[in-house]
């Protein structure tokens, strides 16, 4: 008997209604004789809310609190959607990640999968259930919650699949699939049928909502295919896989567009060596991710560093680095600035060159200016005005031919 895992996330369970389509959704596959397991996210807007809440009480909240706090949103969910399957007659379980089994590491609101045994989930399988796991969230090996980061349920729905050797593994979520751009901005923009690990991640990691980069990561590392779909259709999506055709003289695949992204500028740092070291060391210790850097040429012995981070990682990032540098006088020695990250994306740049000069050639035509840029083997990106980024999206889509 097949097994499959299918994960919906927060607007495919946003309310009653959402989530009675959903449990005729798992429904229909529990009927065809398929061993089910479903993951869920929170309810639409619930995780927001929650944060909202913490703020209000407490503006630095405690990350073991934060993750204690955030992991009642896909526990609510778990139990809403068990008892509509209740309602249609399919026998139903729900499962914390703790029950399930998913061991993590001791980082509060980013942890990292140690392990997945998986509970009595195989168990209940077998007695004809439905299991029904939160996702987002593990145990410690301390026993304390644990959360994975936003998008943290796709990272749950792949490490299940591949922990428990699933046939199968559906993102379900509000799109067709994954697109050659964002389609809200890009009116013909197209579904892109298959796309491999390595493009994927670098969408994902470059601002595409449709999946959380960890989890595209996961998925590479140990070979689990997934499907990205919508839960309110039954079109196909998109099969993210290994190896996909690659058509000659394709050079982009996607354009992709991260809005929560914010500068940092660290002014007249002595210009010596360990000097930068000593910034990203900070950065590091408050487990911060960051993406693009810029060091100026040193001037009178001083120079000047860039970074993009989250932008919310910004005020821990800032905290850390004026802490650290508490000798400093004056507040501007640190700023930030806030910006969006526009990103091109494709294996073909491997083999074909031009796609640098394509890009920036396509942005100075639409009067984009370029504040920040870094690149990859497939991906190049470049920090530009918010304002811009809609038009600069548009105008890279054409560029590039992408809706052909």
């Amino acid at each position: 008997m097949a097994l499959i895992v299918q994960k919906y996330g927060g607007t495919s369970v946003a309310n009653v209604e959402c989530i009675k389509n959903v449990a005729q959704r798992v429904k229909q596959t529990w009927d065809m004789g398929t061993k089910v397991i479903v993951v869920v996210s929170a309810r639409s807007g619930v995780t927001n809310e929650l944060i909202g809440r913490a703020k209000e009480l407490n503006p630095r909240p405690d990350s073991r609190e934060m993750d204690l706090l955030m992991s009642v949103g896909e526990q609510e969910t778990i139990a809403l959607l068990s008892m509509a399957l209740h309602a249609l007659g399919v026998p139903a379980t729900s499962r914390t990640g703790a029950q399930a089994g998913i061991l993590t590491d001791d980082t509060h609101m980013r942890a990292r999968i140690h392990s997945i045994s998986g509970g009595d989930i195989v168990d209940q399988l077998d007695e004809g259930k439905v299991v029904i796991v939160a996702g987002f969230q593990g145990v410690s090996i301390n026993g304390q919650v644990t959360t994975f980061g936003r998008g943290g349920s796709d990272l749950t729905a792949i490490a299940l699949a591949g922990a428990l050797k699933a046939d199968s593994c559906q993102i379900l979520t509000d799109v067709d699939g994954v697109y050659t751009a964002d389609p809200r901005i890009v009116s013909d923009a197209k579904k892109i049928e298959e796309i491999n690990y390595e493009e994927m991640l670098e969408l994902a990691s470059s601002g595409f909502k449709v999946m959380q980069s960890r989890a595209v990561e996961f998925a590479q590392k140990y070979s689990i295919p997934f499907e990205v779909r919508s839960s309110f259709n039954q079109k196909p999506g998109t099969i993210v896989k290994e190896e996909t055709p690659m058509l000659e003289g394709i050079m982009v695949t996607g354009v992709a567009l991260d809005r929560n992204q914010t500068r940092l500028t660290v002014t007249e740092l002595p210009d010596k060596p360990g000097t930068a070291a000593e910034i990203f060391n900070i950065l590091a210790e408050n487990d911060i991710i960051v993406d693009m850097i810029v060091q100026n040429i040193g001037r009178g012995g001083v120079a000047n560093i860039s970074f993009t981070v989250s932008r919310d990682d910004a005020d821990r990032a800032e905290l850390g680095i004026r802490k650290h540098f508490s000798d400093r006088t004056g507040d501007d020695f640190v700023s930030q600035t806030e910006i969006a990250k526009l990103s091109v994306v494709g294996v073909g740049m491997r083999s074909q060159p031009g796609a640098a000069a394509k890009m920036f050639d396509s942005l100075a035509q639409a009067n984009v200016n370029i504040l920040m840029i870094s690149t990859s083997e497939i991906k190049i990106s470049a920090a530009i005005e918010p304002g811009q980024a809609d038009d600069a999206v548009r105008a890279l889509h054409d560029e590039f031919n992408l809706n052909q």
